[in-house]
């Protein structure tokens, strides 16, 4: 059994750009009031956070900056995933050098490698430090799968721990295949009681970044046994869920913390600014729920 790395609701954080790069003030700021409401565990420079638009030089130092400003108060997750596996590696050793508690890496996209290819990129990654690895599946934005059969052997790996998943219908397998040798977060913030059910830990969630405490409580209040709260938040968040989703993320999430007064700045290119319909429907959904 492989100890668990939280339990409850890690926000995968937006990273707060102005015109000159990345707003070190308002990330400080965004750090401070999520420890403050509850969040379990952040995760730096994942998709939300736009990893992909940033120069190494400065993915690294926000993950630098993020790990000193929380100082232990809460579990860090750092974003090093990339399609090259030398890359990643490079990346991951930065995250254990300066303090991250675990990385997440995401399933190596564009490539399209095999299962067998999945699983050696992912054991070299393990191998190259000692730090928790959690896996990252998103077969909607990588076109590629990592099959339960490949998670099996994955998790022989002693640092391989977790893995935020986005395919909810091969979680049963993933479980019966695995047992507790991998943990499952939630990938997908529609389905956290589902996956809750199975036997998930908690969830790695956008809507987090605007509603921290309901989240939390989402994610919390099943595991302490309280499934009709959980129930209710779940359904409470549907129409906040279906906004944040309904345009490419961080697209929707970006614009409603804007809306909300957090001043975070655009997303960078290739992410260009919601549309009209978009911002109605966001527009819509905050004020249903008391956000704005």
């Amino acid at each position: 059994m492989k100890r668990t790395l939280f339990t409850g609701s890690c926000v995968a954080l937006v990273t707060p750009f102005n015109q000159t790069g990345v707003d070190y003030s308002k990330l400080e700021e965004l750090i401070e009031w999520h420890i403050k409401e509850g969040t379990d565990a952040i995760l730096i420079c994942g998709t939300t956070g736009e990893a992909s638009t940033m120069p190494d030089e400065e993915h690294m130092e926000v993950i630098r900056f993020a790990v000193e400003k929380i100082n232990k108060r809460v579990h860090v997750m750092a974003g090093a995933g990339s399609n090259d596996t030398n890359h990643a590696i490079e990346l991951s050793k930065f995250c254990e050098q300066v303090g991250a508690d675990s990385i997440l890496s995401v399933t190596p996209y564009y490539n399209k490698t095999t299962q067998e290819g999945i699983y050696q990129h992912f054991k070299a990654i393990a191998q190259s430090i000692s730090i928790p690895v959690v896996l990252y599946n998103v077969p909607s934005r990588t076109n590629l799968n990592i099959n339960p059969a490949t998670l099996q052997r994955l998790a022989q790996i002693d640092n391989i721990v977790a893995v935020k998943e986005c395919n909810l219908l091969q979680v049963p397998e993933v479980m019966y295949l695995c047992g507790d040798k991998l943990d499952i977060y939630s990938g997908e913030d529609g389905n956290v009681v589902p996956l809750l059910a199975l036997g998930g830990k908690g969830v790695i969630s956008v809507m987090a970044n605007i509603i921290p405490k309901d989240t939390h409580n989402l994610a919390q209040s099943f595991l302490d046994g309280d499934i009709a709260t959980s129930r209710e938040l779940q359904i409470k968040t549907v129409p906040i869920e279906k906004a944040l989703f309904c345009e490419t993320n961080p697209i929707p999430i970006k614009a409603a913390m804007n809306m909300m007064g957090f001043d975070v700045g655009p997303c960078r290119l290739p992410l260009v600014d919601m549309s009209d319909n978009g911002m109605d429907q966001l527009r819509k959904a905050l004020i249903e729920y008391g956000l704005i």
